[in-house]
């Protein structure tokens, strides 16, 4: 998926110009991303499902129990819909109309099909550890055989989807320049705090350095470059 046109289903109508179809662009914001909010059918009716998500190149994948309802139902051959947000800011007008935040998503559509393959799933389920917590794989114990079976991994084609993005400062309407109202923008970042010990760690186990100095999924910046 390089730059191409974007489907009817994913082309930005309201404020294309924030629009990108660019795959560099949806990359990095999933890459960035911890949860993707998936939107699918149940009986007729529309259910939305937040979940952990990894990109691995051109594909999408999610996981959970075979039992969960989200992965039930995207097996049965329905087209999905996910989406991510990162918000960067809240931008405040000087009128209440004008008010807005600064933020990078990614709308995609696809058919999800199931990893059957037991190795495959588990370098899948290597690939969110790192993408989450990177180095983190490596220390624990791996999924059994028998969790890998209980486990049920599934793959969403990247290849239709969108992104939108809004950075800067307020837009207000020309007169309201003249308010004596504050305007400009509250910066937001999800921020980690210091890592808490499980009360039955044995003694002498430290905190890992990925765990004291975790910096987000694959240590990605921020929008300000941080």
């Amino acid at each position: 998926m390089g730059d191409r046109s974007p489907s009817e289903r994913t082309t930005v109508k309201r404020l294309p110009k924030r629009a990108a179809y660019d795959s560099a662009t949806i990359h990095a914001i999933l890459d960035e991303g911890l949860v993707c909010h998936v939107g699918f059918l149940v009986d007729g009716q529309p259910c939305v499902i937040p979940t952990l998500y990894v990109r691995l190149g051109d594909r999408l994948y999610l996981h959970g129990s075979p039992a969960s309802r989200m992965l039930q139902a995207v097996q049965d051959g329905q087209t999905v819909c996910v989406a991510v947000t990162l918000v960067d800011g809240l931008v405040l007008a000087r009128s209440a109309f004008h008010h807005s935040m600064n933020y990078r998503s990614v709308v995609l559509y696809g058919t999800p099909s199931a990893v059957e393959d037991p190795g495959q799933k588990a370098e899948i389920l290597r690939g969110l550890s790192d993408h989450i917590v990177p180095g983190r794989w490596d220390e624990v114990r791996v999924p059994s055989e028998q969790e890998l079976r209980r486990t049920l991994v599934v793959s969403i084609p990247i290849d239709e989807a969108s992104a939108k993005v809004r950075t800067g400062p307020p837009l207000d309407d020309e007169p309201d320049y003249e308010l004596p109202v504050w305007a400009g923008v509250v910066p937001l970042r999800l921020v980690p705090g210091t890592p808490i010990d499980d009360a039955r760690l044995l003694p002498g186990v430290k905190v890992p350095a990925y765990a004291a100095n975790y910096q987000g999924p694959r240590g990605v910046p921020g929008p300000d470059g941080s």
